[in-house]
């Protein structure tokens, strides 16, 4: 392949998402206005209303993708005699960085979340806030927003508060090298092995997370296993898939930012303000769910509950731990999206069901979605005695259009990682590999190959098939713009 056609790749893929965004109501780029506010900044934000603590030298750390720099969260604890386990979550101060009404925040309010696609990605903040001067960067000192709980050893939150502090990130690390030395496979990576004590702070997040996880799965928490395909890069070629799977260090940031936001919506509803809480009520199409437990042999009750829902996946992941992944994803299908509603103080919000959580809110990324923003800056009034900086009215419909896009930018990027999948196999139209069905409907049977890890449609030889068979297929034909990859039985 030559250069030029290399080159093309990351730009081909980068049309089609800024096509994409745009035929789904969200803007690629930022509008002049707003790279000038950005531009005119001097440096990180230093001053807020709320008062301030200084932490800068408990020792903090970030877990997060290899190559992410928009760092959202920082994370410490502290043992307890008594065995309970202090645990806080720093949250990088947008707002100080981002004042309502400014042509940053009427940009963010239109897309409301980062895209992430396969070839770039589209931030909702410029990159010189979201991964510079409101990122928790690597050894600076940074405003936050702190949420301080204590868990107790049966995973429940022992007390709450939240305030304001200066941070400072003391290591930066990554998902897959603390994920690695946590479950005993790889060496503690060398940003933390320079940090004293750095090993046995992540040894504390763990268990508290683990502990926090618990406790969630008594009361029916779902645990799913989903396979993620990310594309990988060879310059600006396409040059292969890899998995991503889940690890503990995942897992832990995981269960400590469902604490801390659980922790966000109960102090705003404690200081009689409203909040945006994220929920997944429960499932319409729980029949569905039960029918499709019932051809395991498995009987779910009549009503949804997620307990039974948990003790079934829990039972299945034993009996085909292969078959487990595309079990999940139907299954998360059939529950439906999360969505974003207002609740009023002293309200019945549903809560999230996969969760198994009462009391939600998104507040832990407001670099990257708005919802956390709005939340953040509720959060922040209340800490300086101000009044509800928003009507009920503008939260309701800001809820209401931050879960539309939302559910448009997922759409984009999975348009995008297909197209990506396209690529990688555009050249091998008639080769024969072994698949597993992962759909069967009137609407398709779909099949999943393993290496390289790509879906498609199986658009001949599909009569007889069900979910989890196993069957030889043949790459029939492939478009990279729609992002198809078609199959036939072999």
């Amino acid at each position: 392949m030559n250069p030029s056609t290399e080159r093309s790749q990351r730009a081909h893929l980068r049309d089609l998402a800024v096509a994409a965004m745009r035929a789904r109501g969200l803007d690629p780029e930022f509008p002049t206005a707003a790279v000038a506010e950005v531009a005119a900044l001097g440096g990180p934000p230093r001053r807020t209303e709320e008062p301030v603590r200084d932490l800068r030298d408990l020792l903090w750390c970030s877990i997060d993708n290899d190559d992410s720099l928009d760092l959202d969260q920082l994370s410490v604890a502290e043992a307890r005699p008594s065995g309970q386990v202090r645990v806080m979550v720093a949250v990088a101060d947008v707002d100080a960085g981002v004042p309502r009404g400014s042509a940053v925040d009427r940009h963010a309010a239109v897309n409301t979340v980062s895209v992430y696609t396969p070839a770039v990605i589209f931030p909702m903040l410029p990159e010189r806030l979201s991964t510079d001067l409101t990122s928790l960067a690597d050894r600076q000192d940074r405003l936050a927003v702190i949420a301080d709980f204590v868990v107790n050893a049966d995973g429940s939150l022992a007390s709450f508060e939240l305030y304001g502090a200066m941070v400072r990130n003391h290591a930066k690390l990554a998902y897959n090298g603390v994920g690695a030395w946590l479950e005993g496979r790889g060496p503690l990576p060398a940003p933390a092995a320079a940090v004293p004590g750095m090993d046995a702070q992540l040894r504390l997040q763990d268990g508290a997370a683990q502990t926090l996880a618990r406790g969630r799965h008594l009361h029916g928490a779902l645990e799913f296993d989903t396979i993620e395909v990310r594309a990988a890069f060879d310059g600006d070629r396409v040059s292969g898939l890899t998995n991503e799977v889940p690890n503990r260090a995942k897992a832990l940031i995981e269960n400590l930012m469902i604490a801390a936001n659980g922790a966000a919506a109960r102090f705003l509803d404690g200081r009689g303000f409203p909040s945006i809480r994220r929920v997944v009520k429960e499932p319409k199409r729980w029949d569905r769910i039960v029918a499709l437990a019932a051809g395991f042999g498995d009987r779910l009750p009549d009503a949804p509950d997620s307990r039974a829902l948990s003790a079934f996946l829990d039972a299945r992941r034993t009996a085909d731990p292969d078959r487990f992944p595309d079990l999940s994803r139907n299954v998360i299908k059939m529950l439906g999206s999360g969505e974003y509603v207002v609740d009023t103080p002293g309200g019945d919000a549903p809560g999230h069901f996969g969760l198994a959580v009462k009391d939600y809110t998104h507040s832990t990324a407001p670099n990257r979605r708005y919802p956390d923003l709005l939340t953040q800056r509720l959060i922040k009034a209340a800490l300086a005695g101000h009044p509800v900086p928003y009507a009920l009215d503008d939260l309701t419909r800001l809820a209401a259009h931050c879960t539309a896009q939302e559910d448009a930018a997922e759409k984009v990027e999975r348009q995008v990682r297909k197209s990506a999948a396209a690529m990688v196999v555009a050249d091998r139209v008639g080769e024969r590999w072994d698949a597993i069905v992962t759909g069967a409907s009137p609407k398709g049977t779909f099949v999943r190959v393993f290496a390289p890890p790509v879906e498609g449609m199986l658009v001949r030889g599909q009569n007889g098939l069900d979910v989890g068979d196993h069957v030889a297929v043949r790459l029939a034909r492939v478009d990279v713009d729609r992002g198809f990859i078609d199959f036939e039985r072999a």
